[in-house]
């Protein structure tokens, strides 16, 4: 699949339900790498992320 035909879509966030765009360019990097579709916005998932526990 090729970027063109990637459209962007909403989605909604697990944690606040709000809507956000998944991008064109994030599917096809999501796709490239393997990866599931997001289930949070970006601020969900900046806010999962600093409340985890730092690995030492």
């Amino acid at each position: 699949m090729s970027e063109s035909e990637f459209v962007d879509r909403k989605l909604l966030c697990d944690d606040c339900n709000g809507e956000f765009v998944f991008t064109a360019g994030e599917q096809e990097f999501y796709m490239e790498k393997g990866f599931s579709e997001p289930k949070r916005c970006k601020p969900c998932r900046q806010k999962r992320k600093s409340q985890r526990q730092p690995r030492y």
